[in-house]
């Protein structure tokens, strides 16, 4: 339904009372822009809620998620501002599972 090219993890935390404008201008301010057939998540301080704002190319979408238990893995902001996701690692990530240690053949390799 909504082709999707690029994913891209934000480091610093959001706001989760952040609606379309407010997520858009933070995409806009951590990196650069939005460009059209790209996603760009974001967590709370607590890494238990995600934002996900896509830009489809006509309008954005903002998706919201909810972990009842645990927290999402992110990465620390030590590590920059923003990470380039795979599709696999997004998938990995969305469940909460660590899709740091995905491969690129889509095999956890390292416990």
């Amino acid at each position: 339904m909504i082709r999707i090219d690029e994913i891209w993890l934000a480091t610093e935390p959001l706001d989760m009372r952040a609606g379309p404008d407010t997520a858009l201008a933070r995409v806009v301010q951590v990196f650069g822009s939005a460009k059209p057939h790209c996603a760009y998540l974001f967590a709370n301080k607590r890494c238990n809620r995600m934002k996900v704002l896509v830009h489809d190319g006509l309008g954005v979408w903002l998706c919201a998620r909810r972990l009842n238990q645990g927290k999402f893995h992110w990465l620390e902001s030590w590590r920059g501002t923003q990470q380039a996701l795979t599709a696999e690692q997004l998938s990995a990530l969305v469940v909460g599972l660590p899709w740091q240690r995905i491969g690129d053949a889509g095999i956890i390799d390292v416990l």
